[in-house]
């Protein structure tokens, strides 16, 4: 038998867990609209309860994982639970049923990263700089998804998105069996030290642009398949515009090591933002322009991969030793959990009373304040 190299195992739970993502994003929303009935503002009341889990889950998990030195653990367990809670979606109807499940499997599925994130940090050791081509696999799970499911769901119909995600989230389970765990090596910083850490003005103002650049993303994740299909895009067509947008991620991610070498985190933190200001303002204006359509999505590159990657790796300096699993359980519930709550449901409610090309003009001005916050203050 062949032995799984570690960096396989990662790999393996990046591309897992994000090719369910493939599935939630594009098209957890047309189903709650088409199948279920909702309207905008349930779908964005729907969506900010989900992301306001990844406020509360990764906070509590990333500090049970830091008191028990145990981040595998966790992770399997969280995985556990979400496909438990998930299984509930099969009989549960309803707007508050629906609210229901979205609650308990989004606070199991939110605790599934952030330790995983500080866990896969620790396999690394040193060798940091090969995060962004282990996370890369992610990307290409979400790839797979977003080209294969529009052709499964026009020959069986948007039901056939219930079983996709169940499907998935047993395979990050299984993914997140495969993992060992691996202790934090480094032990000089006492935990009562995260405040001194959480009130310095340059990790304040990180913190506050990360939740206000996703809250910008709200409109986009909750509402770009809708507004497409609106303006007559096919669905394969638009499965083809989110993987765009991932591919150039992917590409990103393969090569933000080189980045690193040249410009600081921070440098790529304050690019990334205007970058994802300028998106926002081109969907909204150009959204009928197939050139800049294909153009914006490019941009995709910038607004989550050279984000996301620069803001692990500030984070994961900001927060040393025994405080990673909680600084990344801070980043993920300030900025994806608060911050992608207020976008849905600031989304969710201007999508119908203020239009469609204004809702993403609002996202881009929050996406422009962010970044000159960061421009100024984040070093």
């Amino acid at each position: 038998m062949v032995p799984i190299s570690i960096n396989m195992r990662l790999s393996f739970y990046f591309f897992s867990y994000f090719a369910a993502i493939g599935v939630f994003l594009p098209y957890w929303t047309v189903y709650l609209k088409e199948i279920k009935g909702f309207e905008a503002a349930q779908i964005g009341e729907l969506m900010a309860v989900f992301m306001l889990t990844k406020m509360i889950a990764p906070v509590i998990w990333g500090w049970l994982a830091d008191r028990f030195n145990n981040l595998s653990m966790m992770v399997r367990i969280a995985c556990a639970l979400t496909l438990l809670s998930f299984s509930v979606s099969y009989v549960s109807d309803g707007y508050w049923g629906m609210m229901l499940v979205m609650a308990m499997f989004g606070f199991f599925w939110a605790a599934a990263l952030s330790p995983f994130e500080a866990l896969t940090l620790n396999h690394l050791g040193k060798q940091t700089d090969r995060y962004s081509r282990i996370r890369l696999w992610g990307s290409v799970g979400f790839i797979v998804t977003v080209l294969v499911l529009p052709f499964l769901i026009e020959s069986k119909g948007l039901p056939l998105i219930l079983d996709a995600m169940l499907v998935l989230f047993l395979v990050i389970f299984v993914a997140a069996c495969l993992v060992p765990n691996k202790q934090q090596t480094i032990q000089s910083v006492n935990d009562s030290r995260i405040w001194d850490v959480i009130k310095k003005p340059a990790v304040i103002v990180l913190l506050i642009a990360c939740g206000m650049n996703i809250a910008s993303h709200g409109t986009y994740y909750t509402f770009f398949t809708i507004y497409m299909n609106d303006h007559g895009y096919s669905e394969v067509f638009i499965g083809w515009m989110w993987a765009l947008g991932v591919i150039c991620e992917v590409v990103l991610f393969a090569a933000m090591h080189l980045l690193m070498k040249r410009f600081s985190a921070s440098q790529l933190f304050v690019v990334a933002m205007f970058l994802t200001a300028l998106r926002w303002f081109l969907l909204g204006a150009f959204v009928d322009s197939i050139a800049i359509l294909i153009f914006a999505q490019l941009l995709h590159a910038a607004t989550f991969g050279l984000f996301h990657a620069s803001a692990i790796h500030l984070i994961h300096g900001y927060f040393p030793g025994r405080l990673q699993a909680r600084g990344q359980a801070l980043y993920s519930g300030l900025s994806t959990g608060l911050g992608g709550a207020i976008g849905g449901l600031m989304s969710g409610y201007t999508w119908d009373s203020m239009g469609n090309e204004m809702t993403f003009y609002v996202s881009g001005l929050i996406a422009l304040l962010a970044a000159m916050m960061a421009w100024i203050w984040v070093r």
